[in-house]
């Protein structure tokens, strides 16, 4: 039995990448219920190749939209450059954007349809993990009750993200999340469709204000709107200790994106016509020296949290599931698989962390304003050649696994 602490995006894919290998698991989960949490998500196409592999790629995909292609703009509303993406760039599979809570209910969905109503175990909050020779089990703490229990398995996962208690169980000393001095603010909004209306867009740098945008769900409404998912970025240093559900006011940072009108996209109309904001800081951790002790390792952000850039951190813990299952299923000593496990996954991960940091997608805008100093443009190859752009696109999806050669 393979405990999984943790029901989020990594826990749930991994259960299905288990029981897909014929492991029994479990899942234990915190909350007490399941709520839908978050706003959008956009998964790679290496990610949906292994949503394909577990089937069910395509009912997610008859929910959000397939992203065509992915547009970096400046301040100034000029184009620097288009990258077509998943099957409109040649990849066997899609790159998919959607609600993070379509996502993660569709995976509760199937898991509870697959490995029974029980496999996931509610209100059980983690309080400790300890090993002996033969077995590993975690302790837990009723969330509502405060009633203790524990349960016992072959190895256990820590899945329960950047504020993981496995991971403490494993580092005990290691410090808390750093902060990059920015700070995020997320919203959906129902707006109207956008240049191909299945397109990512990236505009600005967080320096004077940056914009990630793009649709999450496929239906129009009566007017003709659609789910728009919208990020916005600036120099603004908050909390180092991340808090998902913290909201916030429009007022509080459109300002400095009032002069965004551009003719496909009036961004601060957009924003204002959010129900909900939330804001939270944009942090990561230094990559780990090590994830596995015995019959523990950890998996997603508890393994490796990055920055929020890159499109990356539900692909990566996706990426690790499917790995770990399979070093499960076909290494006969548990903990030889375990590390088998992190020896794949941990080098390939710490370089996308690092890579979050500065050498991300859209991180060709500041090379952009940079070499412009923020100033309007007569011809984008004038200050970045077609080939420089192209290369700076493919060196990242190299690094995080999805340059076509590399997708598996």
């Amino acid at each position: 039995m393979v405990l999984i602490i943790g029901g989020g995006i990594g826990g749930l894919s991994l259960a299905l990448a288990l029981h897909a290998a014929g492991i029994s698991c479990r899942i234990f989960e915190a909350a007490s219920e399941l709520k839908e949490l978050g706003v959008g998500i956009n998964l790679l196409p290496h990610a949906v190749q292994q949503l394909g592999e577990l089937g069910i790629a395509d009912a997610l995909l008859a929910r959000g939209i397939e992203t065509r292609e992915v547009c970096f703009y400046t301040s100034n509303g000029q184009l620097v450059d288009r990258d077509p993406r998943g099957r409109f760039a040649g990849h066997p599979a899609p790159q998919i954007s959607a609600h993070r809570a379509d996502l993660h209910s569709l995976l509760v969905d199937v898991v509870r349809e697959r490995l029974g109503p029980d496999a996931i175990a509610l209100g059980r909050r983690c309080v400790a993990v300890h090993q002996d020779d033969v077995s590993v089990t975690a302790d837990f703490v009723d969330a509502r009750s405060g009633e203790r229990s524990s349960a016992t398995g072959t190895v256990a996962i820590g899945c329960d993200g950047v504020r993981s208690v496995v991971r403490r169980t494993l580092h005990p000393d290691e410090s808390e999340t750093q902060s990059y001095g920015t700070t995020q603010y997320r919203g959906v909004t129902m707006w109207p469709p956008f240049l191909t209306g299945a397109s990512m867009v990236y505009v600005g740098t967080f320096e004077s204000g940056k914009l990630v945008c793009y649709p999450i769900r496929n239906e129009l409404d009566a007017q003709g709107r659609r789910l728009t998912n919208w990020v916005v970025e600036t120099a603004k240093s908050g909390t180092e200790r991340p808090d998902w559900n913290r909201t916030a006011d429009a007022d509080a940072f459109v300002g400095l994106l009032e002069a965004w009108t551009f003719d496909w996209l009036n961004v601060p109309a957009m924003i204002r016509a959010a129900h909900v904001i939330l804001e939270y800081p944009v942090v990561d951790r230094d990559p780990l020296s090590f994830w596995t002790e015995r019959r523990i390792t950890l998996l997603g952000d508890a393994a490796h949290p990055m920055l929020p850039r890159g499109s990356n951190g539900a692909a990566q813990a996706m990426l690790d599931g499917r790995a770990l299952a399979k070093a499960l299923a076909t290494i006969p000593d548990p903990l030889a698989a375990l590390q088998a496990y992190e020896d794949e996954r941990r080098p390939a991960t710490s370089k996308v962390v690092l890579a979050n940091r500065d050498a991300y997608p859209d991180a060709i805008l500041r090379v952009v304003q940079g070499r412009t100093q923020g100033k309007p443009f007569a011809n984008i190859d004038d200050v970045i050649s077609r080939e420089e752009r192209a290369q700076w696109q493919t060196n990242y999806k190299t690094t995080a696994g999805f340059a076509q050669k590399a997708t598996p």
